[in-house]
């Protein structure tokens, strides 16, 4: 092949290779755009999460001229028993109404909730939660009338018209408060009364040890002073915790 084939072939392949483009790198993806919230409308999550927690009602729900705490909130409470949630509601200064029993009867649940086996006793003291009245038509209905109301022990008792009336007795009575129920917040806030802290000291000193079907005269004595004295406490206004757990 002479000289001038070979400057031929080169420059060919020269302008061959350089007509070869290199590849575009690829394009990176576009970000798509996103208008930032509004934080006056998006709450923070503490907020969120304390609009949602439940809480114990403040205000009256008109049943039948009655102050009651509401269907809703009434019906979450009877599933259980919430002695915490009872000295809250018990409480001095709010609204609902107490009624005392005219005679010593039955305790039980007619929503199908808990309830404290036993007998709700002659002038105890109940809080009106919810009014249950007889169906229309003339036919009286056992158990349909009457009152949804919950014991300071933290039951609920569904209790007839007759059963109940709305005028105090110079002693209202209180079924036994268990110690042991309530939250920790709560016996610290309770025993920061001195009353109330001498009356548990004395009745754990005394009861110490014993069951429920064997104790001696002196242990309940001791088990109707601790539940006079949180009574008090609760009825003049004594401070008290936010129970752990609301219905």
């Amino acid at each position: 092949m002479n000289r001038s084939l070979l400057v031929f072939f080169g420059s060919s392949l020269l302008v061959a290779c350089g007509s070869s483009a290199a590849p575009e790198p690829p394009k990176a993806p576009q970000e798509k755009s996103e208008t930032p919230a509004d934080p006056s409308t998006d709450p923070a999550p503490a907020e969120k999460a304390a609009a949602a927690s439940p809480k114990i009602p403040t205000e009256c729900v008109d049943k039948d001229g009655s102050c009651t705490v509401g269907k809703d909130f009434t019906k979450r409470l009877c599933e259980s028993t919430y002695p915490n949630v009872a000295l809250v509601l018990f409480a001095k200064g709010t609204p609902w109404q107490r009624d005392y029993l005219t005679r010593k009867t039955q305790a039980w649940n007619a929503e199908g909730g808990a309830s404290v086996a036993g007998f709700v006793e002659f002038d105890e003291e109940v809080l009106v939660l919810d009014t249950r009245a007889q169906p229309k038509g003339g036919m009286v209905v056992s158990g349909a009338g009457g009152v949804q109301a919950l014991r300071w022990d933290g039951s609920c008792v569904t209790l007839q018209s007759e059963e109940v009336t709305t005028n105090r007795p110079p002693k209202p009575k209180h079924p036994r408060l268990e110690w042991r129920w309530f939250d920790d917040a709560m016996k610290e806030a309770l025993r920061k009364d001195s009353d109330v802290d001498a009356a548990y000291l004395a009745q754990r000193k005394e009861c110490k040890g014993v069951s429920s079907g064997d104790v001696s005269k002196k242990c309940v004595d001791m088990d109707n002073r601790l539940v006079d004295a949180i009574v008090q406490h609760v009825e003049s206004g004594g401070e008290l915790a936010t129970p752990e757990k609301i219905p």
